[in-house]
C-alpha cells in the first residue's frame, strides 16, 4: 500500500465538459480516468487501436495543466532509455553527479510530478517492466551513483494496451495489474464515429461519409475476419477518396473511386483469420457492396451517384 501513499498528491481535476472541444463522446471513460488519478492511482487503458487511448489522456493532462510525457513501448525500451544516463563527456569532466544526468522519461515524469504515458505496455521488456513496477510501490527510483528520485506530487502512471495483438507482445503479469487501476476503452458509437471522421477527414457528403462509417465497423463482425479496422481507417479512405477524385476528375462517392480508397486504407487494417480461404481484398469488396450496391454498369463503374 506504501505506493498510493508515496505518489498521491494534489492533482488537478477539470470537468468532463473541458474535454468536449478534443474527445468526442467517452464521458463514462473520462470521469472513471479522472477518478483514479485523482485518487492517487495509476491506471491502464485497454482496448484496441484507434479508440482514442492517446487523445483521451493528451486532453487530461492539458485541461489539467500536468505535464505529459509519451513514451512508445517496445522491445528497444530498455530500463537505461526509460530512467536516463550519465553523460560519459560531462562524467570525464565533472564525475558522476546530478549535474552530469540525462533525465530520461521515467526520471522527468518524476521529478515534474507529471503523466507519463507508455504506450503498448505489453511490448515492453520484462526487466524494464519491473523498474515500473518498483516506481508503482515505493513512489520513488533508486539509480546507482545518482540516488535517489523521489515522485514528485501528482505523478501518476498510465498505460496504454491492445489485448488483442499478439506479436511482439507478452501477458501482462499480475504483479502489474495488481498496482494499477484497469479501464477498458471499446469501439465507439457509429455517431461518435462518424463526428470523428466530420472532424479528421476531408470534407464529403454526409450520407456518404456515414456508409463509410458503416462499411469500416462491418469489418469488425465479419466472420473472415480476426482483426477489423479502427475508425482511422475511415479516416483514410475519406482522405484517398477525396484526393484520388481530384486526380481522377471524378466524383469521391463515385463506386469505383470509393472502392478503389476502401481497398487502399482498410487492406493493411483488417486481419483474414487462417484458413478461411479468403484474401482482404475479396472482403471488402463484399462488405463494400453490401454497403454502396453492387458496381454499376454506366461510367466503369465510377458514377457520382451516392449508392
Amino acid at each position: 500500500m506504501s505506493g498510493l501513499h508515496a505518489v498521491a498528491g494534489p492533482v488537478a481535476v477539470p470537468g468532463p465538459a473541458s474535454f468536449a472541444g478534443a474527445v468526442v463522446g467517452r464521458g463514462r471513460e473520462i470521469e472513471l480516468l479522472l477518478a483514479g488519478l485523482d485518487a492517487g492511482a495509476h491506471v491502464v487503458l485497454e482496448g484496441p487501436p484507434g479508440t482514442g487511448k492517446t487523445t483521451l489522456l493528451r486532453a487530461i493532462a492539458s485541461a489539467g495543466d500536468a505535464e505529459f510525457v509519451f513514451v512508445e513501448g517496445n522491445a528497444e525500451l530498455t530500463p537505461a532509455r526509460l530512467i536516463g544516463h550519465f553523460d560519459p563527456s560531462q562524467v570525464l569532466a565533472k564525475g558522476y553527479s546530478a549535474e552530469t544526468f540525462v533525465d530520461g522519461p521515467l526520471a522527468e515524469a518524476l521529478r515534474s510530478g507529471g503523466l507519463l504515458y507508455v504506450e503498448e505496455v505489453n511490448r515492453v521488456p520484462e526487466e524494464t517492466l519491473n523498474v515500473l513496477i518498483t516506481v508503482m510501490s515505493e513512489g520513488e527510483l533508486h539509480v546507482p551513483r545518482l540516488g535517489r528520485v523521489p515522485a514528485a506530487p501528482g505523478f501518476r502512471l498510465v498505460a496504454a494496451m491492445n489485448p488483442f495483438d499478439a506479436i511482439g507482445t507478452a501477458r501482462i503479469s499480475a504483479a502489474v495489474y495488481d498496482r494499477v487501476c484497469r479501464i477498458v476503452m471499446g469501439y465507439q458509437s457509429a455517431g461518435e464515429e462518424d463526428e470523428i471522421v466530420a472532424r479528421r477527414g476531408a470534407e464529403v457528403p454526409a450520407a456518404w461519409r456515414a456508409q463509410v462509417v458503416d462499411l469500416v465497423r462491418r469489418t469488425r463482425a465479419h466472420d473472415d475476419l480476426r482483426v477489423g479496422s479502427s475508425v482511422r481507417g475511415a479516416i483514410d479512405l475519406v482522405r484517398v477518396a477525396v484526393s484520388l477524385a481530384r486526380i481522377r476528375g471524378a466524383s469521391p462517392t463515385g463506386w469505383q473511386t470509393g472502392f478503389d480508397a476502401a481497398l487502399v486504407a482498410l487492406s493493411g487494417r483488417i486481419t483474414v483469420r487462417e484458413g478461411c480461404g479468403r484474401t482482404p481484398e475479396s472482403v471488402l469488396e463484399e462488405l463494400y457492396t453490401a454497403v454502396f450496391g453492387a458496381k454499376p454498369e454506366s461510367s466503369g463503374g465510377d458514377a457520382p451517384g451516392e449508392a
